[in-house]
């Protein structure tokens, strides 16, 4: 082959390759940007751990003291993730909003809960919390009277759950639609989107808060339902909601006072149904039970307040004045406690029929100003919100975002074509280069092909001389296995021989010594060859023979065998068994063999006085078992080869004792004929820990042999 034709052909290639990979890449730059992954920090582990409890805290209806652990939590612990930084700020939002009606702050934190986001350097990576700080600053603006910009932040955070295919965020947005229709006094649509909600959440994480929100929504179907003068469906989805309550709720036992509030809010709502049906017996009776339930310490008061009111007007139907002033004195030491403007405008109007009930024009007419004064007020809130149409409102900002995205697209198109122009031009350069070394590359083919012909000649030489290694390798162990067998009897008859004179010949001490020494060596020369009939006959050999073994008794039993070679070295072993016995089908004698080397090795490396745990557990549906020691440790340089056959990796225990590098190869092949695993994790002078990991397939094979048979 022509040495320049070959260098020429490369160059060329590797200018083709080049040039589009800079086309493709310049394409991709223009059309999708850079594609970085986000900077997925987390926060320190005991900043997790008190904004956790603190939560927990918060929910319980002890804000402040939830908010006071966080802040101090915070200033403390300074590298917090994006994530945490948000929950810290969303917890604060939702408290000034929702519980301390200060929509300025509230405002303040939804700000920043947008800013931590924008600030991350990655806000594609959070689109589920864009939804959520979308909609907080959304219900600031509406709580605020800013209609329009509240529905703009609402939208914002659909077009976040769109886009990203996120049903949970949807729902969000579904549950504040219903809100503002509900509102709005369209309770026919309301009660739809709440029914969108409750569907959608479904994807939600499945945990307290999801729980709740999805009652509320049930709830509020119903309300809806009822307001729109559906009485039936009412019914129906009010009993839905108590089923749901007791069924999902039962999963949440240490949230049993807030579910009881929320069976308060759905019993004060499901008797204006038998007020209306005028069974006032039974409607009174949900309604005692709902502000029993709510009049309580940091339960919802405000709905309790609300239920007495509803209470009142029943006794305004049956003429019961008595029991009217009564009701409404405590209603009014309450509403001194607990400000509910709703409650303040009905509790007026209430007290001014009473009066003029009892003929006391005056208190009456007092009363009576003091209701249309709130009532006044409350209107021109309602006027204001009732004049913006929200459903058109939305349609509009719809229309809007497909103008925006038509021009996106218009816009792309154009890049497009220029991208589509370049590529053309590009693409022809290629094909003159091409056309140009076609016949350059027309001889470098043809000596290819020659090569090519040269390089499959010589795998098949190489196959043959492979064939050949496993031939010579087998031969290896054939001889090497006869040659121990051989050596072993006339050893082991030294070694009597050597016991025989100890015991019996009156020898002096340097001749003790010496027999010592020879004994010494055919004990170890024994145990040399054991092992290499032990791994030559492992190796390639199938295990037939296996059984059901019940596990903690087999490494139990592999344990008691070496505890006195472990006395002689002052060393303990401790066993930690499973819970309760459990049986795998495998070879006993196999695995026990295993258990003894990896025993074995631990108390052969560990220094005198040590302690070695072993230890059978379960990882998933597996057994796992491990033996864990404190000795000496395995070097980096040999961590590679310790399962090796006759390893280099081998060294003296820490009182001398020989290693022949053969015990862990053996252990390798057999727990990995059983279709196991087995690892180590060692640190120099501090320890090693030998892992066997025993699958579930051995129990599965047991189970089909016996179906089977």
């Amino acid at each position: 082959m022509p040495e320049i034709s070959t260098k020429n052909t490369g160059k060329h290639k590797k200018l083709y390759i080049n040039l589009f990979c800079a086309i493709m890449c310049f394409f991709v730059v223009i059309v999708t940007g850079c594609d970085q992954k986000p900077n997925n920090n987390s926060s320190p582990a005991g900043f997790k751990k008190i904004l956790d409890s603190a939560s927990q805290i918060y929910f319980n209806k002890d804000h402040v003291k939830g908010l006071r652990i966080i802040d101090s939590a915070a200033s403390k612990y300074k590298n917090i993730s994006v994530a945490d930084r948000f929950e810290v700020y969303r917890l604060h939002c939702d408290y000034f909003v929702n519980i301390a009606g200060n929509n300025d702050k509230g405002l303040l934190y939804a700000d920043s809960l947008l800013m931590v986001l924008d600030n991350s350097g990655h806000p594609e990576a959070y689109p589920k919390l864009y939804g959520i700080a979308y909609f907080s600053l959304g219900d600031v603006a509406f709580n605020k009277q800013k209609y329009i910009e509240a529905y703009q932040y609402y939208y914002k955070g659909k077009v976040t759950g769109r886009n990203n295919l996120d049903n949970c965020t949807l729902g969000d947005y579904s549950y504040r639609l219903g809100m503002v229709m509900y509102k709005q006094e369209h309770f026919g649509l309301a009660a739809d989107y709440f029914n969108q909600s409750f569907i959608e959440s479904k994807s939600c994480d499945e945990n307290f808060a999801t729980f709740y929100r999805r009652q509320e929504l049930l709830d509020n179907a119903a309300l809806s339902y009822y307001k729109a003068g559906i009485t039936d469906s009412a019914g129906i989805y009010y009993n839905k909601t108590l089923n749901f309550i007791d069924t999902e709720g039962a999963k949440y036992p240490e949230k049993k006072g807030m579910i009881e509030v929320a069976k308060g809010v759905v019993y004060g709502n499901q008797a204006q149904l038998f007020t209306i049906q005028k069974d006032y017996e039974k409607a009174a009776n949900l309604l005692k039970k709902s502000f029993a339930i709510n009049l309580k310490k940091d339960n919802d008061n405000r709905d309790a307040e609300l239920s007495e009111l509803k209470l009142a007007h029943i006794y305004v139907e049956q003429n019961a004045a008595d029991s009217l002033y009564l009701l409404l004195q405590n209603i009014r030491r309450q509403l001194d406690t607990v400000k509910n403007p709703d409650a303040e405008v009905d509790w007026s109007h209430l007290m001014a029929n009473y009066y003029q009930s009892k003929s006391n024009l005056k208190e009456a007419l007092l009363y009576f100003n003091k209701y249309a004064q709130l009532k006044d007020s409350s209107d021109v809130a309602k006027h204001k919100l009732l004049e913006i149409d929200a459903s058109q409102q939305f349609k509009d900002f719809e229309n809007q975002s497909n103008i925006n995205k038509l021009k996106t697209d218009n816009g792309m198109q154009h890049i497009y074509l220029t991208v589509a122009i370049i590529c053309g031009a590009m693409a022809l350069i290629i094909v003159l280069l091409v056309y140009t070394n076609w016949k350059k590359t027309k001889n470098n083919v043809l000596a290819l092909s020659d090569l090519n012909k040269k390089i499959h000649e010589q795998n098949e030489s190489l196959q043959r001389a492979f064939l050949n290694l496993e031939l010579n390798d087998k031969e290896k162990d054939k001889i090497l296995r006869a040659v121990a067998h051989d050596l072993r009897n006339p050893i082991a008859g030294i070694g009597s021989l050597t016991a025989l004179l100890l015991s019996e010949v009156d020898v002096d001490g340097e001749q003790k010594d010496l027999l010592e020494l020879i004994k010494l060596a055919t004990n170890n020369s024994l145990e040399l060859i054991r092992e290499i009939l032990e791994a030559t006959g492992t190796i390639g050999e199938k295990i037939t023979k296996k059984e059901m073994v019940e596990i903690n008794l087999l490494v139990s039993n592999s344990i008691d065998l070496l505890r006195f070679k472990a006395a002689e070295k002052n060393q303990r072993i401790v066993f930690e068994a499973l819970d309760t016995p459990e049986e795998l089908y495998i070879s006993r004698e196999k695995i026990w063999r295993v258990m003894s080397n990896l025993i074995s090795n631990a108390i052969k490396f560990s220094p005198r006085g040590a302690e070695i745990l072993v230890k059978v557990g379960h990882r998933d549906d597996n057994i796992l078992i491990s033996v864990k020691d404190h000795g000496i440790g395995i070097p980096a340089e040999m961590k590679q080869t310790v399962f090796n056959m006759f390893t280099e990796a081998k060294r003296p225990g820490t009182i001398g004792e020989p290693s022949f590098g053969l015990g862990l190869s053996i252990s390798k092949q057999i727990v990995e004929s059983h279709g196991g695993e087995i690892w180590f994790d060692s640190v120099p002078g501090k320890g090693t820990t030998f892992y066997v990991l025993l699958k579930e397939l051995a129990k599965k094979e047991s189970g089909e042999e016996l179906i089977k048979a």
